[in-house]
């Protein structure tokens, strides 16, 4: 049955009004009425309050397809930037379920996955709040210090050393059982490059040639060059990989990278925004977050947040996305940078 047409046969049993339903939910009883008419769909935070004003469980509520409690997740997932504990709960609930039925479920298993990082991305977020919370009441208190670095993925050099060994190790593993995995050498390359371990990283950079056509290869290689302190040698890789890949916006949005750590920015800035130009829509949107970082590093506070209401309009018009956590994230970042700009413009 139609969840709308579900709670409103519910609400007729009991014999109550939209608008007492809508005030239990805090909602509208605008929202309740669409539901009834299939117009839209309640949150799937609110299945619990529903569930209790009607006194049923969720399953007897919601008798959906596992289709429509999937996308409803992922759908959260996109949009939501804090889950609700009970709502969190559910979703368990439900994967773990699916999984009981189907061991082999992969799209349950990602679920639980990004479900997971998901709430620990968000509890990084209330960790950072708090965290700035010690350092403005005492800003020599080392354990707020420590709290902020870590919530925020920063160093702390005397607290602790970041490797990547058991996630090398696991790739490892992973292409013994699956050789030549195009996402395998991915990963166990951009972990040993992140722990400067460059040549160690070259067997298997060497390999990504033969698995995809991208250019990736030459990426890398300048990466190795660059980390070893040739940053010439670093530059001429990744002009190669646009050379030979003139038609891939990647290569452009790689070759900027490598130029933005040259410190070469004004060039940097012409690879990103042609890296997201010539892409057709809907258009992946890296260049111009990488532009806004940019922009930032050089103290240009107006290009930074145009880059970001440009990424805010990619979003509405090229995927249809008119709110949640992806334009909200903007917002944010437009407000952090006019009072970044506002105290700037006060030291002078």
């Amino acid at each position: 049955m139609d969840i709308g047409k579900k709670i409103r046969n519910l609400r007729l049993e009991k014999e109550v009004k939209q608008e007492e339903l809508a005030e239990y939910l805090g909602v509208s009883f605008q929202a309740v009425s669409k539901w009834e008419t299939g117009a839209s769909a309640p949150d799937i935070g609110l299945l619990p309050g529903i569930a209790v004003f009607f006194g049923v469980t969720i399953d007897e509520l919601f008798q959906i397809s596992d289709e429509s409690e999937f996308e409803r997740i992922e759908n959260m997932l996109w949009y939501e930037r804090r889950i609700p504990q009970e709502t969190f709960d559910h979703c368990v609930k439900f994967l773990e379920g699916v999984l009981r039925s189907d061991p082999k479920n992969v799209r349950a298993y990602s679920c639980l996955a990004h479900l997971y990082n998901h709430r620990a991305a968000s509890d990084h977020g209330r960790a950072n709040e708090y965290a700035r919370k010690v350092l403005e009441l005492d800003p020599e208190e080392k354990s707020g210090w420590v709290a902020f670095l870590e919530a925020n993925n920063g160093v702390c050099g005397d607290e602790w050393f970041d490797n990547h060994f058991e996630v090398i190790e696991f790739f490892k593993d992973f292409l013994q059982k699956n050789p030549g995995n195009y996402q395998g050498l991915y990963g166990i390359i951009e972990n040993m490059l992140d722990d400067d371990r460059f040549d160690e990283a070259i067997p298997y950079i060497e390999q990504i040639r033969a698995a995809a056509e991208t250019g990736q290869y030459e990426v890398y290689m300048g990466d190795v060059m660059f980390g070893k302190g040739n940053p010439e040698k670093a530059l001429e890789y990744w002009n190669a990989a646009v050379e030979h890949f003139p038609d891939r916006w990647q290569s452009y949005c790689d070759r900027a990278d490598g130029l933005k750590k040259l410190g070469r920015y004004k060039e940097a800035l012409a690879d990103y925004e042609r890296s997201f130009t010539m892409q057709e829509p809907p258009r992946i949107s890296d260049g111009l977050y990488s532009m806004a970082q940019v922009h930032e590093l050089l103290g240009d506070f107006d290009a930074a947040i145009a880059d970001r209401q440009r990424i805010i309009k990619c979003l509405k018009e090229e995927y249809k996305t008119f709110s949640g956590e992806g334009i909200d994230e903007q917002k944010r970042e437009i407000e952090r940078l006019k009072r970044r700009k506002a105290a700037d413009a006060s030291l002078y």
